[in-house]
């Protein structure tokens, strides 16, 4: 057993991590993981013995590790010590910072629920496009600028996903200019979310029936190209005012629930960016105010 040699300024995050094993580990009594509670003990909680002997590991690494040396430890364990430590989602996440210097990866599930303030956050946006999306690319919510745009109340709820809008509605085609670059380069985007996802059924389902329907989608979805994040500029054809060039960003709001908010914004210097507010705001439009932001 062989301690790696210590950086400096690692040293304080050594220590908060021993100090947070000991105090996580006092709080738990023996009874609560059917251990028997014997003699008296000089200190609250579990002994280091019982937490290295349910975690799988040896007292002598174990003690090692508690004490904040800087030995190599794996994902495997940390998972186990959480589970034995009664760590909540928080606190599981701050023992692979302390212990790692990096979050834990989170399991791929597709969430269907927003919070109440994110839903705010979009309808505070009149005038820019914003929708959610989840591990799937199911739009989850949206705003009404989004509604205007890409009509996302009139798909059926089964339907309303982004990847089978892109790939399986004529509209979704029309309103992309330069669909046959845009639509590939949104897929590749899309592989990453289904390596997170491989778990999920409903995901490989979704790629399963686009195989069926969509020949491009077949194509391109076995030439297994991986691309940055989308990012940047893009064209949308709106009728009646043409094509106008928009700037798009994706941004995490919930992590752990891998929900994305993703923003649409005429281009600087797009020159129909005015007539683009006026539509929004064009006879029309108030019932999809009144009905945007939905699930």
């Amino acid at each position: 057993m062989t301690e790696i040699a210590m950086p400096r300024r690692l040293e304080r995050t050594r220590a908060d991590l021993s100090e947070f094993l000991r105090l996580r580990r006092a709080r738990i009594g023996p009874a609560e993981l059917g251990l028997p509670a014997g003699g008296r003990r000089r200190t609250p909680g579990l002994r280091r013995e019982e937490v290295a002997a349910l975690a799988g590991v040896g007292l002598a690494w174990y003690t090692w590790f508690e004490q904040g040396r800087n030995i190599g430890v794996s994902a495997g364990f940390l998972e186990n010590l959480a589970r034995v430590l009664k760590l909540d989602a928080a606190e599981r996440r701050h023992l692979y910072l302390l212990a790692h210097q990096r979050p834990p990866s989170e399991p791929g599930r597709t969430w269907c629920t927003v919070p109440a303030q994110v839903r705010r956050l979009m309808d505070d946006l009149p005038a820019r496009p914003a929708y959610i999306l989840n591990l799937r690319w199911d739009v989850v919510a949206w705003n009404a600028a989004a509604d205007r745009v890409f009509d996302f109340s009139a798909q059926a709820p089964g339907r309303r996903n982004l990847l089978w809008m892109l790939f399986a509605d004529p509209a979704m085609r029309q309103l992309f200019v330069d669909w046959p670059s845009q639509a590939p380069a949104m897929l590749s985007t899309f592989r990453r979310d289904f390596a997170s996802a491989a778990g999920e059924p409903d995901v490989a389902e979704l790629v399963d029936e686009l195989e069926r329907v969509s020949p491009d989608f077949k194509a391109w979805w076995r030439e297994h190209d991986v691309h940055g994040a989308c990012i940047g500029l893009r064209s949308l054809r709106i009728e009646p005012l043409g094509e106008l060039a928009f700037e798009h960003a994706t941004l995490s709001v919930d992590e752990s629930r891998h929900l994305r908010l993703v923003v649409y914004a005429p281009a600087p210097g797009e020159p129909r960016a005015a007539d683009f507010a006026r539509w929004l705001e064009a006879p029309g439009a108030d019932a999809l105010r009144a009905r945007g932001s939905r699930e």
